[in-house]
């Protein structure tokens, strides 16, 4: 198999710098291009628009600015090394769109964490499935999910 570009799912976790260091590992070889993925989801945005009474529109701006800061302390915090990393930030629905962007730029293999900042098996994924479960399911590539501490 050979890697040319590697998309990684990135919430901030612990769990995502895990996957990191798990795709860098698989991507040095091959000198793959990782491309990290952050997705602000939108379900999240409406709770918080409809808490602040404000149309959700508005605190999108705000929340890319954040997430664009949280990035590259994320990155600066895993250490890209000599690896090729570009970074994106997006709205919607995460697995969604980890598996539209993982389609439309035909990567290799796609790299998440095992869970996320809400930890480990919260009610919603017992019901509904986690977003990497989503993900395996919706994506003809590889897909890797890496637990915290296994890179």
């Amino acid at each position: 198999m050979d890697l040319q570009t590697i998309l990684l799912a990135t919430d901030f976790s612990e769990c995502a710098c895990a996957a990191f260091q798990s795709a860098k590992n698989l991507g040095l070889p091959f000198r793959a291009k990782i491309i990290l993925l952050h997705v602000i989801n939108e379900r999240r945005i409406a709770v918080l628009a409809e808490h602040l009474k404000v149309e959700p529109e508005t605190l999108i701006p705000e929340l890319r600015k954040r997430a664009n800061a949280q990035m590259q302390s994320f990155i600066k915090h895993c250490d890209p090394e000599s690896l090729q990393v570009e970074s994106m930030v997006t709205v919607g629905a995460p697995f969604q769109q980890i598996a539209v962007l993982a389609r439309d730029l035909a990567v290799d293999l796609v790299v998440l964490g095992g869970y996320g900042n809400r930890g480990q098996a919260p009610l919603e994924e017992v019901f509904f499935g986690s977003t990497a479960e989503k993900v395996v399911r919706l994506l003809p590539c590889p897909v890797l999910c890496v637990p915290l501490g296994k890179p």
